[in-house]
């Protein structure tokens, strides 16, 4: 699933304001334009040139929302993350 979203700055910063506190999320925004920007604002604390493992992903996003699982799939299925067939290694796509 590829998902693309014309989004202004006053948007993304009214979301990112009303879903975020103190860098933590809130709560996971159900609708999907929310969700896209709320994901780029936390794919953006990810370096492009690394490659993680799972358990430093899940450590990434701990930092954000206790339900990591979620925001990890969610990062896959919105293509901000690849992830090897093994799962043992994850991408920032570019």
């Amino acid at each position: 699933m590829t998902i693309k979203f014309d989004i202004t700055d006053n948007e993304r910063e009214k979301v990112i304001k009303s879903y975020l506190s103190e860098g933590k999320l809130n709560t996971f925004p159900s609708k999907e334009k929310r969700k896209y920007i709320i994901l780029e604002y936390i794919i953006d604390s990810f370096n492009s040139e690394k490659v993680y493992t799972e358990k430093e992903v899940n450590e990434l996003l701990k930092d954000f929302y206790f339900d990591f699982a979620t925001i990890r799939r969610y990062l896959i299925d919105y293509k901000f993350l690849d992830r090897s067939k093994d799962g043992m290694e994850y991408r920032v796509k570019k």
